[in-house]
């Protein structure tokens, strides 16, 4: 008796914030270590995002949303937004007719005036940037990468990255939540702290740090990513005889096309095959 081929969990849609700023020893990117109770990626230092929740497909965000690139679903941009408030304290949003990001002052008075709220579903994320008369820097998200889970896992996600060069001023806030540590680190520092076992990356994020590290600004990470186009990354999983490698496409310009990932984990070590 043959069994069937299981069909593949569907892909939730989901939304990450890729926020830089620049330092002293070249650029930093605003990460949150995930808390250890909740069920994806526990413990894990990652960037703030989510899944897209209804709320971000309101059609009230038409008017409340900066106009963007070409293409981009609204509700994308939305998530990546709404999550980076939650998770990192960081609003992505101008008052409206104002040529900036709102500055550090704001950002914290928006964050004790409705971040509990809004995280307790007391209001939504469109109802406090209609009540602060804000707009959704949108137009300052760039599409960065696009992972997609393989098809194998059970709980998938199919997440955007998106590139945002943050306003200096904001320094950022971790929920206490979610995430229980926010930082501003040098994507350098980052995957050191991983290979030494101080800290812990999934795949993706790894992946996308070493991307990072290669610029040595704002500006040369924003001119690099308007540059090239997104490829969509779905790693397959290879098993061999010394475990499985992770298997990405060279288009997507990481540097390498297999990486080894222990029994057990669903990290990538830094063992890798270009």
């Amino acid at each position: 008796m043959t069994d069937k081929p299981q069909t593949p969990a569907p892909a939730r849609p989901a939304s990450t914030a890729v926020i830089l700023r620049d330092a002293a020893d070249g650029i930093e990117v605003f990460m949150v270590e995930r808390h250890r109770e909740i069920d994806f990626a526990s413990g894990a230092l990652v960037f703030p995002g989510g899944k897209v929740d209804a709320q971000d497909t309101d059609p009230g965000w038409g008017e409340l949303t900066a106009e963007a690139s070409p293409g981009l679903r609204r509700n994308l941009l939305v998530a990546a937004g709404r999550e980076t408030f939650e998770e990192a304290g960081l609003m992505l949003a101008r008052r409206r007719g104002a040529p900036e990001i709102i500055d550090a002052d704001a950002a914290d008075r928006l964050v004790d005036a409705h971040r509990a709220r809004l995280l307790q579903g007391e209001t939504t994320f469109l109802d406090i940037l209609r009540g602060e008369d804000l707009v959704l820097a949108a137009d300052l998200m760039l599409p960065f990468a696009h992972w997609v889970t393989p098809e194998r896992i059970s709980k998938r996600f199919d997440t955007h990255f998106f590139l945002i060069a943050a306003p200096v001023g904001q320094l950022g806030t971790h929920d206490g939540t979610e995430s229980v540590e926010g930082v501003w680190i040098a994507p350098r520092q980052a995957l050191a702290d991983a290979q030494s076992g101080s800290r812990t990356l999934v795949f993706a994020t790894r992946m996308n740090l070493t991307k990072l590290a290669r610029f040595g600004s704002v500006a040369e990470a924003v001119a690099a990513t308007r540059a090239k186009p997104v490829v969509t990354v779905m790693p397959k999983v290879k098993t061999t005889p010394e475990g499985r490698w992770l298997q990405i496409p060279a288009e997507a310009e990481y540097g390498v096309t297999e990486v080894f990932v222990e029994e057990g984990s669903t990290f990538g070590r830094a063992a890798s095959r270009k």
